[in-house]
């Protein structure tokens, strides 16, 4: 049977016509290949990256009747056969070689990037002193459905024109039908591009830091945009591990681990924008650089489990783009797989990283069981679970209990036991993982403090602590450190009772 076929496929008769797709049809899909604003922003900065820019431009028009973005660059510009190049579909083969640094790969992001955002995209491009402009609108390629790309010879009327320095490029997106907020109204619609474009700020930061730190200047409507380090590298709190590295195809792989600081070390800011927009829980893991570029911010790849423990952790991997096959880079570059030799050299990392985070971000709590600064919670472990009982033997519990009438003292008790077995652990663990840095106790009056530091004290005067060492004792303790303060005051007035 087998030789039938090959005998038969060797005498049919073959015709060879061409079937070229439909320009409508292929080029609105096109516009869905999973862009968001940010991600397309991203793209087209990449292409003024890759030509040498040294001063990108982002200019939104959020409130005119026509609104547009233009995005420009100081790069080397495009000669008009470049140009007419740069617009067609499909430019660049993924499999050739890429020149170091160069951020694309597919000829693709140009067009399909703006396509996802306008039905409009429009570049002016100056190399040599010569000026060159080009024009896909999708409303025309529906109507003559053909691949008509408008060259325009008098580029001085485009909008965006002033924006082309003596060398560069500028992309201009018209028709932002895809930016209207899906509203008619203009104020609507502006509220919507502002939110937008805030997000996308935020985007671009991070995915370019490590140009913005050094000589590239991003902008957005004049406004300078801030480099935003994922990995806090410039914090003195930071804890960082040597680097290693994996060879793949005669390339070198370069990994590195962080665990950025606690949020007691950073400001509220410093810690906000770490965790970004979707916390810090999910941005823990993994951030693959692509030529310096960030394409993977976060997550594990399934090697790890995001948890609150590990969510100080983060590890810094950089590829170059001569290896994007092995890692499936998508045309979007926001995408990866980890190859079977990284993904297995990660694992054993992984589990031995991710303790450290552990420890750093346990580190008070560890001071909340240990047995000789009396907690006002034991943990308990039973059978593999992890259980917090209040304390019967804190001094300032056993102290009432024992001022009590027998036949109260066992009523006392029996409240402070229900009080630990109606802990809400469902509702705790809820908060927790939301955030655990906005859960915090009540703030404790000062009778009560007053109370407690003097119980405290007297119990660890009995158990020969020296005198001057009571107030260092107490200051490691979680309850004094949240009113530190107001506690010190209190301490000092003991001590100086006690003749110190």
């Amino acid at each position: 049977m087998s030789t039938y076929c090959e005998t038969s496929q060797r005498s049919t008769a073959t015709r060879i016509v061409d079937a070229a797709p439909y320009a409508s049809s292929l080029i609105e899909g096109h516009r869905d290949f999973g862009y968001n604003l940010k991600t397309a922003l991203a793209d087209i900065i990449d292409n003024s990256i890759s030509a040498g820019a040294s001063t990108i431009k982002v200019e939104v028009d959020t409130v005119s009747d026509s609104p547009y973005v233009a995005i420009s660059d100081d790069g080397c510009g495009m000669s008009s056969e470049e140009l007419y190049e740069a617009m067609r579909l499909g430019t660049k083969n993924p499999t050739h070689e890429r020149a170091p640094k160069q951020l694309g790969r597919f000829g693709l992001g140009l067009k399909s990037a703006s396509f996802s955002q306008c039905r409009s995209l429009t570049v002016l491009s100056r190399k040599n002193g010569l000026t060159s402009c080009a024009r896909w609108d999708l409303d025309l390629v529906a109507e003559k459905n053909s691949w008509a790309l408008q060259l325009i010879d008098n580029p001085k009327e485009v909008v965006g024109y002033e924006l082309l320095p003596s060398s560069g490029t500028v992309v201009i997106w018209n028709k932002l039908d895809r930016l209207s907020g899906n509203t008619e109204l203009a104020a609507k619609r502006t509220e919507y591009l502002n939110a937008e474009f805030s997000k996308a700020e935020y985007h671009l930061r991070l995915v370019f830091h490590r140009f913005l730190e050094g000589d590239l200047k991003i902008t957005l409507n004049g406004r300078t945009i801030k480099s935003l380090d994922p990995m806090a590298k410039n914090h003195p709190s930071t804890q960082k591990d040597p680097v290693d590295s994996i060879e793949i195809d005669n390339e070198i792989v370069v990994i590195q681990s962080f665990t950025i600081p606690h949020y007691k070390n950073l400001s509220q800011l410093e810690w906000d924008e770490l965790g970004g927009p979707d916390g810090h829980i999910k941005s823990q893991g993994l951030y693959i650089y692509r030529e310096n570029r960030l394409i993977i911010a976060g997550g594990w790849q399934g090697l790890a489990k995001q948890t609150e423990l590990t969510k100080l952790s983060r590890i810094a991997i950089d590829i170059p783009n001569s290896i994007d096959s092995q890692w499936k880079i998508d045309v979007k570059k926001s995408s990866a797989q980890l190859p079977p030799l990284v993904r297995e050299r990660l694992s054993r990392l992984i589990e031995r990283f991710v303790g450290t985070s552990k420890r750093t971000y346990k580190r008070r709590g560890q001071k909340l069981v240990d047995v000789t600064m009396y907690p006002f919670w034991n943990r308990v472990i039973t059978d593999g679970n992890i259980y917090f009982k209040p304390n019967l033997n804190h001094p300032v519990i056993e102290s009432y209990s024992e001022s009590l009438p027998a036949e109260f003292k066992e009523g006392f008790e029996r409240c402070i036991r229900l009080i630990g077995a109606g802990l809400p652990i469902d509702a705790l663990h809820a908060e927790l993982v939301g955030g655990s840095e906005s859960v915090s106790s009540i703030d404790i009056i000062e009778k009560d403090l007053k109370e407690t530091i003097f119980r405290i004290s007297n119990v660890l005067l009995e158990n020969n602590t020296p005198l001057d060492k009571i107030k260092e004792t107490l200051q490691s303790q979680p309850l004094f450190q949240e009113s530190w303060e107001s506690s010190e005051i209190i301490i000092d007035k003991y001590l100086k009772e006690k003749g110190l």
